[in-house]
């Protein structure tokens, strides 16, 4: 599954994670020292195809719970999509669909 986390997060964040996804929004810049990274893969958005699924699952966040979070989220994305982290179990990455980076694999190395 996919978890959309609009506000912060505690110590020891993604711990034990070993599927789905995590999209966080994080402005302070502060999830990565809470982060536990011995599972996991943090990464800004480098995809526009989960970029999208993060604006969709925001959109549909907001029109079902009229947010006013998300909808300052959505009414800024040329700003707030910078501060989102994709967290992904490293045992996933490999496993995606679709790569956490639109980049060509030679450009990531």
């Amino acid at each position: 599954g996919i978890a959309v986390i609009l506000g912060p997060v505690g110590e020891n964040f993604a711990a034990g994670m070993t599927g789905g996804m995590a999209f966080v929004f994080d402005p302070r810049n502060e999830l990565t020292v809470k982060l536990n990274q011995d599972s996991v893969v943090p990464v800004r958005l480098k995809s526009q195809y989960w970029e999208q699924q993060l604006l969709r699952l925001i959109e549909e966040h907001a029109a079902e719970t009229g947010s006013r979070h998300a909808k300052r989220i959505l009414q800024q994305w040329d700003i707030t999509q910078g501060q989102f982290w994709q967290i992904c179990p490293k045992e996933m990455v490999s496993r995606l669909k679709h790569p956490l980076s639109d980049e060509p694999a030679a450009a990531r190395a």
